[in-house]
């Protein structure tokens, strides 16, 4: 594991509080290597992105060797550190959690999301604790992103929303996390009180309604990722240039809509 590459993740959460992380998220090694060739600071991967590419749906239905081997081959092509999102950990085993975050760590990443999606939030913090012993054992400073999907999932609704996601993250907070993921929460006076008053780093995940980076960072928030933003961003042209290449057979038309892609053979020479 890259030391270097941990440090430098949890630096780019801190420092002076106008910063922000714009975050995209990656399914396999090219769509990482272009991001990061784009000027990213740092890659992380989407869940549901790394799962429909391996034919699986998002919700802990990819098997764990795969997504090990999707982490260790995004690593190995980027010079950023990488941050894994490992949906609720694929067990609630304790347990088995902790052998998927040592294979995390082995396989290059810097940092995990770990979700609680529908579970018990008590529950959620026992496997926090359990990922934080783990990357303790294995001598690396994680960077655990606790995500809280009260708001994604409309466990409740309004004020009672609110006083449920802070309860949450200084729960979270208490276990052992590193930053609190609010995915679902679009509205910009809400963000800005939830990123005043929970004491680590807010992520929220880019979706259409919520403010642009520079509008975040004045809220506070800490990250901005971008989910399934740039995977959906990718397929539909194609999907597009898939349906006039089997109506037309144009071969000029379908080089023109390719056109801009780097020479990725050229890329990839170690």
């Amino acid at each position: 594991m890259n030391d270097g590459r941990t440090n430098l993740f949890h630096a780019l959460h801190a420092g002076p509080a106008p910063a922000i992380l714009v975050l995209p998220n990656a399914w396999d090694a090219v769509s990482a290597a272009l991001m990061s060739d784009a000027g990213a600071q740092a890659v992380a991967t989407s869940s549901a992105g790394v799962a429909w590419a391996h034919g699986y749906p998002d919700g802990d239905a990819l098997p764990v060797d795969k997504l090990l081997v999707a982490i260790s081959e995004i690593a190995r092509v980027i010079p950023v550190p990488l941050t894994a999102d490992i949906e609720g950990g694929y067990s609630d085993d304790l347990a088995a959690l902790a052998g998927t975050v040592t294979g995390v760590i082995d396989a290059g990443a810097a940092g995990i999301n770990l979700e609680d999606g529908l579970r018990d939030p008590e529950l959620h913090a026992r496997k926090l604790e359990a990922a934080r012993r783990a990357a303790d054992r294995a001598g690396v400073k994680l960077f655990i992103n606790a995500r809280v999907d009260v708001y994604l999932h409309r466990l409740a609704e309004g004020a009672a929303a609110e006083a449920e996601t802070l309860r949450r993250a200084e729960l979270y907070r208490t276990a052992g996390a590193d930053g609190i993921f609010v995915p679902g929460l679009a509205e910009a006076a809400a963000i800005g009180r939830l990123a005043s008053a929970i004491a680590l780093p807010l992520n929220v995940m880019s979706r259409a309604g919520v403010p642009p980076a520079a509008e975040l960072r004045k809220l506070g928030v800490r990250r901005l990722s971008s989910a399934t933003g740039l995977f959906r961003a990718a397929y539909a042209p194609m999907i597009k240039a898939a349906e006039a290449f089997l109506r037309d057979g144009d071969p000029s038309a379908l080089a023109a809509a390719g056109q801009g892609v780097p020479n990725l053979n050229a890329r990839f020479i170690p």
